[in-house]
């Protein structure tokens, strides 16, 4: 009997519109010279990250839903096959379609054919991040096919030239009233030309463009945030109603959804719809929560398909640090909390997915080896903030310094770095090395705090250093260094405890006698203290 050795599966990344085309910290140097995008950003930023305490903190047991929401989401991807199968099946029997696509384009490529079966030009489309990782708009338009995005925000976006979403919540975060009341009277057809930049009004010339689509477009394309392995049931939660009009209105719904959306029951649902709406926009629920399950005759869509996009997901669920950026619910608590977002922006980020999430989920899907994908790692102080802010306890912190990692092995793996050179990571190397040796000898550390008075040859006067060779030079092209001390705290020590008794290495401590002796201590420096001020006694009433 003969075999054949079959191999491991190859990793597939995914396609479309994941990856950063301009090194990070070039972009965000650009965006960082917009002062109206950083009012913006800083403007709605803080004002979502307020509501959100708020909200919160009426819960006792937030950390409990927390830990609920990550550990339903860590199930599910360590079960995945088992509950995408068991969605298709019951999706399937309450008479929907399921279609499977490997990647962005196969996603594309099956919405068409659906769109052209049904013989129209124009569809309805309710905000999806999937779609936009797709570039679904894009494809459909060269193909003769028109996106209405029905959510305002979203509208906005797709009505500016040549603009693009920069928060997965508020896509047009970046945009003020103004500007967006400029976009209308541009670009809105009989649109009151003494349109104001009043909220109510803006809403208003949206609403009456839009309703005429909502009751003539027959086919719709929508997002999903959480799809019930157990029924088949697909969910989703906004706060406009647009979603709700194309889902009830529509006689053909094609659904995009990520294969990391599932959900194992609606039992588990009731976690995250108190997790998502506090995080995302900082309210206790969401005005509008829609669930479908199957065709019903003579009520909402009756051709009712979903497609199930890996798109370079089970590459992420492949790394087992970095599969956690799956359990994202897409609630952007993350970038309204990162001090890089606020001021950078979503733009910087490239991919469809901005700040801390998409410095994870980006490299993930579409390889970190691709295009500037290895410099989206980089693009965090690693403060934790987005960790604390998670609610489903993604460590992104960690993920990053994972991430960085396997970038910096990428590139030694290619032996070639910036320029075709390899400076920056020897250096780093032999820094690491030298930290490593100096770090571990007493002996070593002595010699070298005995240099320190020598350090006034590089601070000059002004007792800072503000300019350093090679790649620590990258930290002072942007902040001074203080001047180190003139001695060291271990040399300090010496001198001032220089008689202390030495202990013998292996020998116990006496912690009780050490506590007992602090005790005594303080005891009696209260004593002296009292000596020294004394309270007079209070006058009885």
């Amino acid at each position: 009997m003969s075999t054949t050795a079959l191999g491991m599966p190859k990793v597939r990344h995914g396609v479309g519109n994941i990856f950063e085309f301009e090194p990070f910290p070039e972009y965000a140097e650009k965006e960082l010279q917009n002062e109206q995008l950083r009012a913006n950003l800083g403007f709605a930023t803080h004002k979502i990250r307020n509501k959100r305490a708020a909200v919160i903190s009426e819960l006792p047991d937030w950390q409990d839903l927390r830990t609920a929401g990550s550990m339903i989401k860590q199930k599910v991807m360590a079960n995945l096959d088992t509950y995408l199968e068991e969605f298709e099946k019951n999706f399937t029997a309450r008479g929907g379609h399921v279609h499977w696509a490997r990647d962005a384009h196969e996603a594309n490529e099956i919405a068409l054919k659906l769109i052209q079966a049904e013989g129209v030009t124009e569809v309805n489309k309710i905000k999806s991040m999937a779609t936009a990782e797709t570039g679904l708009n894009e494809f459909l338009e060269e193909h003769g096919i028109y996106a209405i995005e029905t959510d305002l925000a979203e509208e906005i976006v797709q009505l500016g030239d040549n603009d693009r979403p920069s928060h997965i919540l508020v896509p047009a975060i970046h945009r003020n009233r103004t500007e967006i009341r400029d976009i209308f009277l541009q670009k809105i057809e009989g649109v009151n030309p003494d349109l104001t930049n009043d909220p109510a009004e803006l809403a208003e010339a949206s609403r009456f463009r839009l309703r005429e689509k909502f009751l003539t477009n027959k086919v719709a394309i929508s997002g999903v945030n959480f799809g019930i392995a157990e029924t088949g049931t697909m969910t989703i939660v906004e706060s406009e109603g647009n979603g709700r009009m194309c889902l009830t209105l529509s006689d053909t719904l094609i659904t995009f959804m990520g294969i990391e959306k599932l959900l194992p029951t609606l039992q588990d649902l009731e976690v995250f719809t108190q997790l998502l709406p506090r995080s995302s926009t900082g309210e206790r629920m969401n005005p509008y929560t829609s669930m479908w399950t199957g065709v019903t005759p003579g009520d909402g869509p009756q051709n009712l398909h979903v497609i199930l996009m890996d798109n370079g997901r089970t590459a992420a669920l492949a790394d087992q640090v970095g599969r956690q950026a799956l359990h994202c619910i897409r609630c952007s608590a993350c970038m309204n909390v990162c001090p890089v977002y606020e001021r950078a922006g979503g733009h910087a980020y490239g991919s469809t997915y901005p700040g801390p999430i998409g410095a994870i989920l980006s490299p993930q899907l579409g390889g970190i080896e691709n295009q500037y994908n290895s410099t989206l790692p980089y693009a965090s102080s690693l403060c934790g903030a987005c960790y604390e802010a998670c609610p489903v306890k993604i460590n992104i912190p960690d993920v990053l310094v994972h991430l960085r990692g396997k970038a910096v092995d990428h590139e030694k793996a290619q032996g070639e770095f910036e320029g075709g050179k390899k400076e920056r990571h020897v250096q780093m190397d032999a820094m690491m090395f030298a930290a490593k040796k100096l770090f571990s000898s007493g002996a070593l550390m002595s010699l070298a705090t005995k240099g320190l008075p020598a350090s006034k040859l590089i601070t000059g006067k002004k007792g800072k250093i503000t300019k350093l060779p090679g790649i620590v030079g990258g930290w002072t092209e942007y902040r001074d260094i203080p001047a180190p001390p003139k001695t060291s705290f271990r040399n300090e020590w010496k001198k001032e405890r220089g008689s202390a008794p030495k202990r013998v290495g292996g020998e116990r401590v006496d912690l009780q006698a050490i506590i007992a002796a602090n005790q005594a201590k303080i005891a009696e420096a209260h004593a002296n203290a009292e000596t020294a001020n004394p309270i007079a006694p209070k006058e009885a009433n």
